[in-house]
């Protein structure tokens, strides 16, 4: 089996990942912050250094910037939420997910102005059109480090400078490139960054999170009120962080495989991960490019851009569909085809509503098995 839907969910996971999660359920157990016995400080000490280690992975100076969230959705939902009142503009791009675009078209019944910037038809954001967008009332700018339809990597610190000169706030969904690229939240300028879990940094489902530029938190409003551990004797919510977005028992057991995910990373080096996703990446492209039949999206020889290896494909004379069935039937490759719910990005690099099929490498996949995709989809082309 060749697994290449590492957009979707990494897999497999490294072995301390399984190993960490069985040691929570087995050995510790209890909720972080809800008591004072043994166990329940262990587990507080076990969520405080999965901060750290993230902390460290995006150039964080204070880990309590960090908050665990449910997934990279939820955080961008607090953030759209927690920052937009009504009267207020919110600029986005055409290349977007829906968990950015569906919680925007909800707020735009509130009476939140929204303008979405369309991208190229490889799917590159222009800065200057993003500066064209910007309106004396625009609050916030919400936008993805890199698509996960074509991989293309926006340039997130020059749009922050733009965001910077006009005083609005930049918030950027980093559930594709958090663990596959190197992120620094200063060099990027961002105010806000949402992350995955289960993708790059190889935690478990049910993982994430967001980073909070300091300062930022008396701009956001929580998503969720509830109990915290702390302050117990009052009825209102904290106001100090991570405590005023973290309401309820966390996913202790998810952040224990988080946490072993995040250091796995660290350990093999960020630069080092994307050095060899890259080369399958380019490997990939280069062999669908030189099939009859077959169109790649994104970056080409022409038009080349940064992007991670996420590569969109459709062959003439199939669906996409068709192409991912005989994948997996005739040679057990493992895909994603469709919309990859992102119907805006599909429509701007002209794939709607059909879609594409998308071939996800990542840190476990060797060249030779990319060789052997290569072939497998010029035999479908072929035959």
């Amino acid at each position: 089996m060749i697994y290449l839907d590492n957009a979707a969910t990494s897999y497999p996971k490294p072995e301390v990942v399984y190993q960490a999660v069985d040691c929570f359920m087995r050995h510790i157990g209890a909720s972080p912050g809800r008591s004072g016995h043994r166990l329940a400080i262990e587990a507080g000490r076990l969520v405080y250094e999965t901060r750290e280690m993230l902390a460290e992975l995006f150039g964080v100076e204070n880990p309590l910037q960090i908050i665990f969230t449910l997934n990279a959705t939820e955080a961008l939902n607090l953030v759209i939420n927690g920052v937009l009142s009504t009267g207020d503009h919110v600029i986005t791009s055409s290349m977007e997910h829906n968990a950015v675009m569906r919680p925007l078209q909800a707020v735009k019944e509130r009476g939140i102005e929204l303008t979405i910037v369309k991208c190229s038809p490889e799917g590159v954001l222009f800065p200057q059109e993003v500066a064209r967008a910007v309106k004396p009332n625009t609050r916030l700018i919400i936008l993805n480090h890199a698509s996960n339809v074509t991989g293309i990597i926006q340039s997130i610190a020059k749009i922050s400078e733009i965001t910077r000169d006009h005083k609005v706030l930049l918030a950027v969904d980093a559930a594709q490139t958090a663990g596959c690229c190197p992120i620094n939240v200063k060099a990027l300028g961002v105010d806000f960054l949402a992350f995955s879990g289960h993708k790059g940094l190889y935690g478990p489902p049910g993982t994430g999170g967001l980073y909070i530029r300091e300062g930022c938190e008396a701009k956001l409003k929580p998503l969720v009120y509830g109990g915290t551990g702390s302050y117990s004797e009052f009825t209102r919510q904290p106001d100090f962080l991570p405590d005023k977005y973290e309401s309820g028992t966390p996913n202790t057991a998810g952040l224990a495989g988080l946490k072993a995910g995040v250091c796995f990373v660290l350990d093999r080096g960020v630069a080092q991960i994307y050095k060899h996703e890259d080369a399958l990446g380019e490997i990939l492209r280069a062999g669908l490019w030189n099939i009859k039949g077959v169109k790649v999206y994104g970056s080409s020889r022409l038009t080349p851009q940064p992007q991670l290896p996420v590569v969109s494909f459709n062959i003439a004379g199939f669906t996409p569909s068709e192409v991912a069935v005989q994948l997996e039937e005739k040679y057990q490759i493992m895909c994603r085809p469709g919309l990859h719910c992102a119907p805006l990005a599909h429509q701007t690099i002209g794939t709607f509503p059909q879609g594409t099929v998308r071939l996800s490498p990542a840190l476990f996949n060797t060249l030779d098995e990319i060789k052997t995709v290569v072939k497998a989809i010029e035999e479908i082309a072929y035959d």
